[in-house]
């Protein structure tokens, strides 16, 4: 029996009891890919997004783990929300418009002290100046640098269209404009490398696109590292108690954590290892959350036909954006239906061995993503459901 058979005979044992369509998580594998993030972060703090987690008891355990430090939330609304609920270092990846979460945040001093948001633009200082509403907490920033490489002048451009902020100069004016603005203080600089912690370059079947890939990515990372550590040098002699540089993705921790500028390392989605994370040289894990749909029909000789599954994953539309079918191995979609939103039929062999009721496994696209589509995650253990606990829909909170 492989490896992955076996834990189907678990999921299965774990969920006997259980209606699909559900969703799970390995605590053994999740566990496991937590100590590797740790291990590749070489001592450097790893700090938890929670995009990639979206369930507050998963934060939690993984919070309460050495290596790990603090939150990197993904909407305003949601940083409030985590520290009123007692986490006390959370960092918003993104720049916000949600005036009045910025009310609340500068009208109560917990709140002020706990959660920093991101800044790229002077405009931004000037909404949160107008949204404050009498309150006068000082509101920790921290700026954004972008990572891009830029190739030809200027005319070649790889990596996400983020912040405008890309030469040391450009960060250390608005460094500067945040020290000179009362009511707010300077206290750190992120900077995420999509396109190297976020780009598998081990495609399969595609060996000319993967290369091409690793060749991006060391000169990248070559690049970036210079410009990073002139940028925190010029931020520095503007904020000489700057608290924090993040770096990093889960794609690129150990390449990050080697740098000196960066004193923490941004990962997430390496907890649940997704299927895009299926095509990385730099690391392997393994996958802890899963999700489960039920066998309604069987329309013929190796086909059957599951309730529901066409959960897609954001970014450019694509068969890399789709879920997988995972368990039983050798189940594959229908090109001609794919997974849909009521039904999805699959096809191979083993549709011939499964029976009304049985349930296929599958993994998601991305990690977090997986949450907005179900209330609550089985904690599995060896072959039991530990613990049932709430995603961040199940506690009705949907953040976008």
């Amino acid at each position: 029996m492989t490896a992955r058979a076996a834990d189907r005979v678990r999921y299965d044992r774990a969920t006997a009891s259980l209606d699909a369509p559900l969703a799970v998580v390995d605590l053994e594998a999740f566990d496991a890919n937590a100590d590797d993030l740790v291990r590749r972060a070489g001592g450097k703090p790893v700090r938890v997004a929670s995009k990639s987690v979206r369930c507050r008891a998963l934060l939690e355990r993984v919070l309460a783990k050495d290596g790990f430090a603090g939150v990197m939330s993904f909407t305003l609304a949601e940083s409030l929300w985590l520290a009123r609920s007692g986490f006390d270092d959370v960092l918003l990846a993104y720049p916000s418009a949600d005036r009045s979460g910025f009310a609340e945040l500068a009208g109560d001093p917990k709140l002020a002290a706990a959660v920093t948001v991101m800044v790229d633009d002077v405009a931004q200082l000037d909404l949160i100046d107008s949204a404050r509403d009498g309150g006068g907490e000082v509101v920790r920033v921290c700026l954004e640098l972008d990572t891009s490489l830029k190739l030809l002048g200027g005319r070649v451009r790889v990596g996400a269209l983020r912040s405008p902020l890309h030469s040391p100069a450009q960060v250390a004016d608005v460094a500067r404009a945040v020290a000179r603005r009362p009511g707010f203080r300077l206290v750190g600089i992120m900077a995420y490398e999509g396109h190297i912690a976020g780009v598998g370059d081990s495609v399969a079947g595609r060996p000319f696109r993967s290369r091409a890939v690793r060749l991006m990515q060391a000169a990248a990372r070559r690049e970036l590292v210079e410009r990073r550590a002139a940028v925190v040098r010029a931020v520095r002699a503007v904020a000489p108690d700057l608290e924090f540089v993040n770096g990093g993705g889960t794609g690129s921790v150990q390449h990050t954590a080697a740098e000196d500028a960066v004193t923490e390392i941004a990962a997430g989605s390496g907890l649940y290892v997704p299927r895009l994370f299926d095509n990385y040289t730099s690391f392997s894990g393994r996958p802890a959350a899963l999700f489960a749909q039920p066998v309604v029909r069987r329309p013929g000789v190796g086909v059957v036909t599951v309730l529901g599954g066409g959960y897609p994953a954001s970014g450019v539309a694509g068969g890399d954006r789709l879920p997988v079918p995972y368990l039983p191995e050798g189940l594959r979609y229908d090109p001609q239906e794919g997974p849909g939103e009521v039904q999805t039929p699959l096809l191979g062999s083993p549709a011939d061995d499964l029976l009304i009721g049985d349930k296929v496994w599958f993994r998601h696209a991305k990690a977090g993503e997986l949450c907005e589509r179900f209330d609550t995650l089985h904690l599995i253990e060896g072959d039991r459901v530990t613990a049932t606990v709430p995603t961040y829909r199940g506690e009705g909170r949907t953040f976008l």
